[in-house]
């Protein structure tokens, strides 16, 4: 189901391009959105925002309302979490700062992996991921495929099984800072700090309770509450958890590369109503066009 509210209005607020780990770059992204009818776009690279001009010229020629965004990891109680910040000032030299200490924080995490997985046997590992994310950054998707490049594993699903899924070798956590942290780069560079898909995470539902709680005492104001891939019943548990703490609600698709039908930009479903959607307290607030 898409989130289309009317046929004119469609936000995601959740999506990477080629400058973190998606398969697009910013522009070919905006493109790809607008053909999916979105009209309301944040582009959320993980830890960087260095896809936001591109990203920005490209939505002023298609007509597209970009909104500033980036998705940051943090640890709480050692769990990685993500954080998406939303309506930022990117200009924000506290928080350039902070983007270029999360920037050195997954380079000390990629070479954390690489060596991690040294016992894989493929030579010049980080070289081959730095290579498949283009020369920038290499996340756990890059390391995967050069396990499947290098017939490690036989595809991608298997590599994140063996070697990069959460508990495996390859997942790496000692380099985030804290969620506290995070939320406060956002929330002094003017954003929204978002939880982002609280129901990834696989905690129990004391757990998440708890993360939410620590999340709104630390500043922040808004959870993803549809996202791509969730059932009916986390949509249910998350639109009553997100009431119940007084929270603002987000949405977004997480798109990541194309192919995949249960992620595609603008695809969510619908959100449930009695929710206060986040684009609704926006620096330039975001509603349903005005009927003609």
């Amino acid at each position: 189901m898409t989130i289309t509210q009317d046929a004119s209005f469609c936000i995601d607020l959740h999506c990477h391009s080629t400058a973190s780990d998606g398969a697009l770059s910013p522009e070919d992204l905006i493109s790809r959105a607008a053909e999916q009818g979105v009209t309301h776009l944040a582009l959320t690279d993980h830890d960087t925002i260095v896809g936001l001009s591109e990203a920005r010229a490209a939505a002023e020629r298609s007509g597209m309302s970009l909104i500033p965004g980036t998705e940051l990891s943090c640890v709480w109680r050692s769990h990685t979490i993500h954080i998406v910040g939303l309506d930022f000032d990117p200009r924000s030299e506290t928080f350039l700062k902070a983007m270029e200490t999360q920037h050195a924080n997954r380079w000390g995490r990629a070479r954390a992996i690489a060596d991690k997985l040294s016992k894989v046997g493929v030579d010049d590992l980080l070289d081959k991921a730095t290579t498949a994310a283009n020369g920038d950054v290499p996340g756990r998707p890059h390391f995967a495929r050069v396990l499947v490049n290098e017939g490690v594993v036989k595809d991608i699903n298997q590599a994140f099984k063996r070697y990069l899924g959460q508990g495996k070798p390859g997942d790496v956590k000692a380099f985030w800072p804290e969620l506290e942290d995070i939320v406060q780069w956002i929330v002094d560079a003017g954003g929204i700090a978002v939880l982002a898909h609280p129901r990834k995470y696989k905690l129990t539902a004391t757990k998440l309770r708890a993360l939410v709680s620590d999340f709104k005492r630390a500043g922040g104001r808004a959870m993803e509450v549809s996202t791509s891939g969730q059932s009916s019943g986390d949509l249910g548990f998350l639109a009553e958890l997100c009431r119940r703490e007084e929270l603002l609600a987000s949405q977004g698709s997480d798109f990541h590369f194309p192919g995949s039908p249960w992620c595609e930009l603008g695809r969510i479903m619908k959100m449930p109503d009695g929710v206060e959607p986040v684009w609704h307290h926006f620096k330039q607030p975001v509603g349903l066009p005005e009927r003609a």
